[in-house]
């Protein structure tokens, strides 16, 4: 949730309190939503991440693509803070802008910045980013197969980050590694140390990557889509590994996914993107039973419900837009179900706190109870 971004209303010290207040105390009044379905999280008031209107553009022979067009949020020490949204909505190369990771050419990080632990990253030279990337800001990627090189064993590679980061060697580094694994719970740590990744199961896998994350005890895990090529039951298993870790480290968690079944069970607050942009965030209960922005209502009302008999799933009408030609104003408006006039859609719409705790992109054009909030927007 943005705390300082241009294009969001003032909020009082007091009412940032309330708001802390309300994620951290709320009770499990939701319907439907087990937000302690992997363990309880390691919450804690102290941020450790803050964005702030962060803009990554790529240029391309049909014009320069927005990825990422102002976006603003934090996170606080043991937090999980889900970010969803269709494919193409922003999500990986936010991540991807957070670690310096963006390809260049034809990618650039060309505004904002990125706070972590109090220092800037976005000014850092190369040198010093690589002290960071690793030690105080890991990522755990989808396809462990990608993430792992199959030449090298896993001794070798979990090393690598902890002589990079932690400058062990000998018996020190090999304590290290093995710990590390012990950590992810793989079973015979001293032996597996010794496999390449294609003898290893993608759990296995899956777990190793994790374990190269935490490695250097991180502030911030990334993790993009680390259940993507798990199956159900090694998912469950993998995401509750990675909230206990959560409780022993007090590690932050940014959790990029598709899947809101996991959300609901892993994530303390969510924030969705659409076209590179976030329109809405709050803790996850609010998020589920209490949507405002109708992106959000649309992504929630597209996942299939066991227990109601549906005939043609629910989908989202329409297309996202082009990141290289995005409407003017809102990026939504051509897709909103809402009725609305052009001129509504005209202008960006601003990020406004209309609860506490509670962000969301305030339009005509895209939020049913906009009325209601419009006093909220600063003139």
């Amino acid at each position: 949730m943005p705390r300082t971004a241009k294009s969001t209303t003032k909020t009082s010290s007091k009412s940032k309190a309330t708001a802390k207040s309300k994620v951290t105390k709320s009770k499990s009044t939701a319907r439907n939503v087990d937000t302690d379905g992997f363990g309880k999280s390691a919450l804690s008031d102290e941020v450790v991440l803050e964005v702030k209107n962060l803009e990554t553009h790529f240029t391309t022979r049909w014009g320069t693509v927005k990825a990422v067009d102002g976006v603003s949020y934090h996170v606080r020490r043991g937090e999980t803070l889900g970010i969803v949204g269709e494919s193409g909505s922003g999500k990986s190369v936010t991540a991807f802008s957070l670690m310096r990771l963006v390809p260049s050419p034809p990618g650039k990080i060309v505004g904002g910045e990125v706070n972590l632990n109090g220092r800037e990253l976005l000014g850092l030279s190369e040198k010093e980013m690589t002290q960071v990337r690793g030690g105080e800001i890991s990522m755990i990627l989808q396809d462990p197969m990608q993430a792992l090189n199959p030449v090298f064993n896993i001794e070798n590679q979990v090393g690598e980050a902890i002589k990079i980061h932690q400058g062990l060697k000998g018996d020190s580094l090999w304590k290290k590694i093995v710990d590390s694994l012990q950590k992810v719970r793989i079973p015979a740590p001293d032996t597996r140390a010794k496999d390449f990744p294609h003898q290893l199961s993608g759990g296995m896998r899956q777990r190793v990557v994790g374990a190269i994350g935490i490695s250097s005890a991180p502030s911030v895990i990334i993790a993009d889509e680390p259940t993507t090529s798990l199956d159900v039951t090694i998912q469950a298993a993998y995401l509750r590994l990675l909230r206990q870790i959560q409780q022993e480290e007090g590690v932050a968690i940014i959790f990029i996914t598709h899947d809101f079944g996991i959300v609901a069970k892993m994530c303390d607050r969510v924030a969705v993107m659409y076209a590179g942009r976030i329109v809405e965030v709050s803790d996850v209960r609010t998020i589920f039973n209490e949507p405002l922005h109708e992106y959000t209502k649309a992504l929630i009302g597209s996942v299939p419900k066991l227990e109601e008999k549906t005939g043609r799933l629910p989908q989202i009408e329409g297309q996202p837009p082009l990141l290289y030609d995005l409407p003017e104003g809102d990026a939504f408006a051509p897709r909103s179900p809402l009725k609305f006039d052009e001129a509504d859609a005209k202008s960006r719409p601003p990020l406004v706190e209309v609860k506490p705790g509670h962000w969301v992109q305030l339009s005509k054009s895209s939020v049913a109870d906009y009325d209601k909030f419009s006093h909220l927007i600063e003139k």
